[in-house]
């Protein structure tokens, strides 16, 4: 079966990888401190993410009732649809903290605000970590000014930004894009995209437990903006899931600095603005994988791809389903290649469809055809997975041509380790 219609088309349009980061873009500066929010003084713990220039920005933020006091925060001043920086922390979640936890969040804009020279309102706040402790200001008091010395553009200023907001990730996650649009009077314009993420448990949408922080220098107009960021999360960072579980916290926001071509303008219904969209949808994606492999624990990114189904949403319910269940992650981690897992869960989640029209491959080798098993090699199956970082499942519904992909993990020893440990 051929899942390849699921990919990003981003390299359609002429673009590719490149190095920088969230510094990958004309404008962005970054940087990471340790500031004191963690006791380690070897640890990094506040990122900064300044563009030179006020300019536009977007945002998505989590579903979760229980949303931190920085979410509240940011998601008020995103709206006026202009921002010039982001302050992040790790170690201390500032959620469930009341009307000193938003006071927090504010005074640290404004701490911020005072070393750029800038409106408070144009200053964002993100935090991660444990939830329901009040968290102090004189880390940022300490911090603040001290990263805003080190701001830089570069690739190594990104990766300190990247690192300083890990909490459980065993690896900083970045990833930039960079291609040629061509403008409504024809200039062509060289566009980069880039940005990094955090995040390895507590990940499910929407979004995932997960800060990202994303930038590009095309000069796309704030409806714009938003929409392709959308666009993206729902088709990255939504369709992750390490454990069901949705964070307090989840903050992905997006500078566009304009700076790839100062004075014009994109909107959604531009020629050139497909090819941005699908540039940042690109960088999500990537990052979006990192996640996934990196999920606590993990040993393997496992893959699902559902194909044939009568409608996208339902395609996304049934590869949700094998996702997110134990007993398929287990097996991955045990390297069982146990398909009957595969189907159970399909079968379960509420979508109809007839069990003789169903076909399952199982690491590129054909397992199931019309609801009914194939001989399989099992020093074969076991070969795949000693020899393969990622695994990929696929199953088609014999349905329709609607199709969805999620991003998952194995599920292991050590999560259990992990989370039972989180607040020690």
């Amino acid at each position: 079966m051929d899942a390849t219609s699921v990919k990003t088309p981003a390299a359609e349009f002429g673009f590719a990888p490149c190095e920088g980061g969230v510094c990958a873009a004309k404008g962005m500066r970054a940087t990471g401190v340790h500031a004191g929010f963690r006791d380690d003084p070897n640890r990094l713990d506040m990122a900064l993410v300044v563009a030179d220039e006020p300019c536009t920005v977007a945002a998505t933020f989590t579903q979760n009732r229980f949303c931190a006091a920085p979410v509240q925060v940011s998601r008020e001043r995103v709206a006026q649809g202009v921002a010039r920086a982001v302050v992040l922390n790790s170690g201390n979640a500032n959620a469930s903290t009341g009307v000193p936890g938003l006071e927090v969040a504010r005074e640290s804009c404004a701490i911020v605000a005072r070393e750029l020279g800038c409106p408070e309102q144009q200053v964002l706040v993100a935090s991660t970590g444990v939830i329901g402790k009040q968290l102090e200001l004189d880390p940022y008091r300490e911090g603040v000014p001290a990263a805003v010395r080190a701001l830089e553009h570069s690739a190594e200023a990104a990766h300190l930004a990247a690192r300083a907001v890990m909490t459980t990730d065993t690896v900083s996650k970045e990833s930039a894009w960079r291609g040629e649009v061509t403008l409504e009077d024809g200039t062509v314009a060289t566009v980069s995209v880039g940005g990094f993420v955090k995040g390895s448990g507590m990940i499910s949408p929407n979004m995932a437990t997960m800060l990202s922080v994303l930038s590009t220098d095309a000069p796309l107009t704030r409806a714009a903006a938003q929409q392709a960021l959308r666009d993206a999360v729902n088709n990255s960072f939504n369709k992750v899931t390490v454990d069901s579980d949705t964070s307090t916290n989840d903050t992905c926001i997006l500078f566009a600095t304009g700076k790839a071509a100062p004075g014009k303008a994109i909107g959604g219904e531009s020629a050139a603005y497909p090819a941005v969209a699908a540039a940042i949808r690109a960088v999500c994606e990537d990052l979006a994988r990192q996640i996934a492999a990196d999920g606590e624990g993990a040993t393997k990114l496992v893959t699902v791809d559902v194909l044939g189904a009568a409608t996208e949403a339902e395609a996304d319910v049934v590869a949700r389903s094998i996702a997110n269940s134990p007993l398929v992650k287990t097996a991955i981690f045990g390297h069982d290649a146990n398909w009957g897992r595969i189907a159970a869960a399909a079968g379960k989640c509420g979508v109809e469809f007839d069990q003789y029209d169903v076909d399952i491959d199982f690491m590129d080798v054909p397992v199931l055809r019309g609801g009914l098993p194939l001989e399989m090699d099992e020093d074969d199956m076991l070969r795949r997975f000693e020899q393969n970082d990622e695994v990929r499942i696929v199953i088609s519904l014999g349905l329709g041509e609607a199709s969805a992909r999620i991003w998952t993990c194995d599920l292991t020893h050590e999560y259990i380790t992990i989370n039972g440990d989180y607040r020690t």
